[in-house]
């Protein structure tokens, strides 16, 4: 029977064996590898081609986000082991967005990883690399010219080029700054501010009937948005001007514009022009550029990324990490199909409907971590209908044509699933936007609660940093539960290079709605400039309600540290305001209950108008602490100090010296004599806003 014992030992060894290997394969982790020298027949198992180039990485990323779709099939329809996906250094030039849906998607024990090469840089392009330039002459000016014939056929045509990784500039006039609307034509009394206009009178000699003027757009500003006019007349005997399309609201007299896409005017470095009939690019070479060796590229996708799964049927896209990729090159120029793209030149706010490079729709609990994405037309990153619990971790979001991160719709779901709620904003840096839709925001958030914005840099865009919801007034709102801080904001309106302002009606941060349980805390937010009004740090505008925010400091606005446009029961508390150009703080429409309670704060300036706007009592201020620095009086509204008092505000307030440590250097700490401390003032630190160190694998 010892021969039985054997077998039995045997047989049980066998199937112990078996399990462990099961186990084994179920725990250790799948790797897949993409290269620009790869193959898509290959296996992608190895990082690189073998000796015999018989096998070796993938060449795309598609190819191996299908690998992960079989792998998940042959498990019965769910990974039993981690998967990472590794990008090779180099640029991928895509001839369709990367798609991902549920099928390439992990689970929370294993995910999947889509991730750099060790420190290798590996680029995913909307774009294409364009060749062939040859020197040549135009209008008497030295150029570069390299013709595609797609362009001539009609089958493409781009409104973005980068070279040597520098966005290129559409040939502008005027060269820097802006010219003046002269006279705004069809307009009368009775003409609604929301109503566009065709044409414009310009002043004598700004534009000339160049042979091209019907290749260019007007730019004009105009209120808080941009308008980009196709021109399809030009009277230069009448000095008007008529377009394809109307602005999106009522033009001004001395309203910004430039004129845009002129061969005559193609006399800068760094300026290009494309023309639609002969397929000819001219490109006039900024100095140190070789354009027997540059690298050029234009786009030809508008999105890089899409990653769709469908919410209400709960197929998500979920548990994929993004980890050390850049996004480049996609541009989007108002189809037919969109809303407003037909007839009119732009749109009604933040440029709302220029879609991200890179979208999500049904994407939940995935990762983007230390992710680049730049030198695009559109907005960065969107997660729009139905994305919840993401994470947008230590990204650098720059050169845009839009604005940099969009989280939520315009429109309110009422199916639970398809909301959007519960992502994270940390770390990031998001600058340099609004090249091509100068309305465009860093963050924009819309009917979307519960999300984290939190240690995030935002500077250098158009109009404002950060805005919450879309509700104008007190209507159903999702926009309530956002938590905002330690962020840096700065340079809004006014560029750091010194462009700007060209619009108007902006904040550091602008909310809308209700909104309760929103936190807006320890933040810095400076530099914040508008053309006409609306250069304001925190600007509660159309019914903003339940939104606290304290422990930030405000300094140089042109418009006001702190404004409300209208709204209820909002609460701004232990705050410091500084510098305001024209007066403080504003409070706008009168209403008849409470708008907001202004507590604890210290506000210093030097202007004799304290708090503008319209003034009805039906708001609380106290145990606040004023400071002209002049020594002058102050006035709110037209109320002096003690006329103010008697009307039952700022009883328990003061006005003396804060005793800021150095607040010629925007030192705003307090020195331990500050009177403020009597007034309940709490001090707080400030010296860590913005992204945070982090690793960068």
């Amino acid at each position: 029977m010892r021969w039985l014992s054997f077998a039995v030992v045997g047989v049980a060894l066998s199937i112990f064996l078996e399990v462990s290997v099961v186990r084994a394969q179920k725990q250790s982790s799948v790797t897949f590898y993409v290269a620009v020298n790869g193959n898509d027949s290959w296996s992608g198992r190895l990082p690189s081609p073998n000796r015999t180039k018989t096998d070796g990485p993938f060449a795309t990323l598609q190819r191996a986000l299908e690998a992960v779709k079989t792998l998940k099939q042959q498990q019965g329809g769910t990974l039993r082991q981690p998967v990472t996906i590794y990008l090779r250094g180099g640029t991928y030039f895509l001839s369709e967005p990367i798609t991902v849906t549920p099928d390439h998607s992990g689970t929370e024990k294993f995910p999947v990883t889509i991730a750099a090469y060790r420190n290798e840089r590996p680029i995913l392009s909307g774009g294409r690399r364009l060749v062939g330039f040859k020197p040549t002459t135009v209008n008497g000016r030295k150029v570069w010219a390299a013709e595609i014939p797609e362009v001539r056929e009609g089958k493409w045509f781009f409104r973005q080029l980068w070279v040597n990784g520098k966005r290129a500039i559409r040939a502008r006039h005027p060269n820097k700054g802006y010219l003046q609307v002269a006279e705004v034509l069809d307009v009368t009394k009775e003409t609604p501010w929301n109503q566009g206009q065709w044409r414009f009178r310009f002043a004598s000699g700004d534009l000339k009937a160049w042979n091209t003027i019907t290749d260019a757009e007007i730019v004009v500003m105009n209120r808080w948005v941009e308008s980009r006019l196709p021109i399809v007349e030009f009277n230069e005997k009448e000095n008007i001007v008529r377009f394809g399309k109307r602005s999106v609201f009522r033009l001004d007299k001395g309203d910004p514009y430039y004129l845009e896409h002129c061969l005559e005017v193609l006399d800068a470095p760094g300026e290009w022009f494309l023309d639609k009939r002969t397929g000819m690019l001219y490109y006039m070479p900024r100095e140190g550029e070789d354009m027997k060796t540059a690298e050029v590229i234009a786009p030809v996708l508008t999105q890089i990324v899409r990653m769709v799964g469908e919410p209400k049927a709960g197929q998500w896209v979920e548990h994929i990490v993004w980890k050390g990729i850049t996004f480049s090159h996609a541009e989007w120029y108002f189809p037919e199909a969109s809303r407003r793209g037909r007839d009119v030149g732009g749109f009604a706010q933040a440029a709302v409907e220029v879609p991200g490079a890179v979208y999500g729709e049904g994407v939940r609990r995935c990762t983007f971590e230390n992710c680049t994405i730049e030198h695009v037309g559109t907005y960065g990153l969107e997660l729009a209908r139905g994305c919840h619990e993401n994470r947008i971790v230590g990204c650098t979001l720059r050169d845009l044509g839009a604005g940099g991160i969009k989280i939520g719709e315009t429109q309110i779901r009422s199916d639970e699933a398809e909301q959007t709620f519960g992502n994270e904003i940390s770390d990031c840096t998001i600058v340099d936007g609004g090249k091509m839709f100068h309305s465009a925001v860093g963050i924009w958030i819309g009917q979307s609660p519960n999300n984290r914005i939190i240690h995030n840099e935002i500077a250098d865009f158009y109009y404002t940093g950060i805005s919450i919801g879309w509700t104008w007034g007190y209507g159903n709102s999702l926009a309530g539960g956002n938590i905002v801080e330690f962020n840096h904001v700065h340079h809004i309106g006014k560029k750091s290079d010194g462009d700007g302002p060209i619009l108007s009606d902006m904040g550091g941060i602008y909310t809308l709605g209700i909104q309760h349980g929103t936190v807006i805390r320890n933040n810095l937010w400076h530099d914040i400039a508008g053309l006409r009004y609306g250069g304001w740090g925190i600007y509660f505008d159309e019914g903003s309600t339940g939104i606290i925010a304290e422990n930030n400091i405000v300094y140089n606005t042109t418009h006001g540290g702190f404004h409300q446009h209208y709204g209820r029961e909002n609460i701004v508390r232990n705050n410091i305001f500084a510098y305001a150009r024209d007066h403080q703080l504003q409070a706008s429409r009168p209403e008849n209950h409470l708008r907001f309670r202004f507590i604890g704060n210290i506000v210093i300036g030097r202007t004799e108008q304290w708090l503008a706007g319209g003034i009805d009592f039906n708001f609380e201020f106290d145990r606040n602490l004023y400071w002209r620095e002049d020594g002058g009086p102050i006035k709110f509204g037209n109320l002096s100090w003690e006329e103010w008092r008697a009307k039952g505000m700022d009883k328990n307030s003061i006005i003396a010296d804060p005793q800021f440590v150095a607040p010629e250097k925007f030192d705003f700490r307090l020195k331990p004599t500050s009177p403020a401390f009597k007034l309940g003032f709490k001090p707080f630190d400030l010296s860590k806003v913005g992204p945070r160190k982090r690793r960068t694998r």
